[in-house]
């Protein structure tokens, strides 16, 4: 059996909705935005790179966070090429694990973290 493998691309350096070009229609965009409500100097650090993982393995994407704010907004967005991000997970509350589509996050604050997994990634992700 041929293995297939899924690449999952955050660009940094082309801003958050412009994303570096890929080869197939399989590949998805995963971001995150991190919102505050009236504070500053808040910083979010996540996977970097290009992320090759095998289709049916785990798949994990790193989210760190800094702010002073209390109750942080976390949203994780997907983007297919030529099409507009979508919302895929938000985190509004600490320590309750979201999910949707067999994505899933949990809103760690202890950790200041809101780390992205998916248990069999597929290549239409």
């Amino acid at each position: 059996m041929e293995a297939r493998f899924v690449r999952l691309v955050y660009s940094r350096e082309q801003g958050p909705f412009s994303f570096a070009s890929m080869h197939s229609a399989t590949h998805s965009v995963l971001l995150i935005i991190l919102i505050f409500r009236g504070t500053n100097c808040d910083s979010v650090n996540q996977t970097e790179g290009p992320v090759t993982v095998s289709e049916g393995a785990l798949m994990t994407l790193n989210c760190t966070y800094q702010t002073a704010a209390l109750a942080p907004y976390l949203f994780w967005y997907v983007q297919h090429l030529n099409k507009a991000p979508q919302l895929l997970l938000k985190g509004l509350t600490a320590d309750k694990m979201v999910e949707h589509e067999g994505f899933q996050a949990t809103l760690v604050k202890r950790d200041s973290s809101f780390h992205l997994q998916k248990q069999a990634v597929q290549a239409s992700d």
